[in-house]
C-alpha cells in the first residue's frame, strides 16, 4: 500500500498584519497573528496537511515568497492585506506560479471604503473568504484543502 504525499500549505500574511490584536481592533479584531497561526497549525494537523506561515510588510518579499513556493507547496492561503487592492505584481505572481490559492480577509472588504471593494487577487485564486475575523483563515484553510483534494481525485 503506497503512502500519498502530504499536502503542504504556505500561509502568507501581508503588510501590517504583524500588528493584529493592537491594530484597529474594531475592524480587525483582538486576535494576534501568533494566535491565528497557532489555530491554523492545529487545524492543519487535524486535516493531515503540512503548514508554514510567514508575514511580510514588503511587496517584493511577498512576490519572492510566492515564486519560491512554486516548488515547495501545494497550496497558498493568502491575506495580502492592502496589496490586495493595489498590487498587479502580486496578482501576476499568484497567476504565474499556478499554485491553487484562497484569498482571506479579516474584515468584509465590500462593507468598507470603496477602494477596498476591488481585489486584484480574486480573479486568480480558487475563492475568497472575508468578513469573519480570524475565523476567515479557518474557513479559508478548510476550503483550500478541500479544493486541493478535489483536484487530486
Amino acid at each position: 500500500m503506497s503512502k500519498t504525499k502530504k499536502l503542504k500549505i504556505l500561509v502568507l500574511h501581508g503588510p501590517n498584519l504583524n500588528l493584529l490584536g493592537d491594530r484597529e481592533p474594531g475592524i480587525y479584531g483582538k486576535t494576534s497573528l501568533e494566535e491565528i497561526n497557532k489555530s491554523l497549525e492545529k487545524l492543519a494537523k487535524e486535516l493531515g496537511v503540512g503548514l508554514h506561515a510567514e508575514q511580510y510588510n514588503g511587496e517584493g518579499e511577498l512576490v519572492q515568497a510566492i515564486q519560491e513556493a512554486r516548488t515547495q507547496y501545494d497550496g497558498l492561503l493568502l491575506n495580502l492585506a492592502a496589496y490586495t487592492h493595489t498590487s498587479v505584481a502580486l496578482r501576476d505572481a499568484v497567476a504565474a506560479v499556478k499554485i491553487p490559492a484562497v484569498e482571506v480577509h479579516l474584515s468584509n472588504i465590500y462593507q468598507r471604503e470603496t477602494f477596498r471593494h476591488q481585489s486584484l487577487i480574486a480573479p486568480v485564486v480558487l475563492g475568497q473568504v472575508s468578513g469573519f475575523g480570524a475565523y476567515s483563515y479557518v474557513l479559508g484553510l478548510k476550503a483550500l484543502v478541500h479544493g486541493l483534494k478535489e483536484r487530486k481525485n
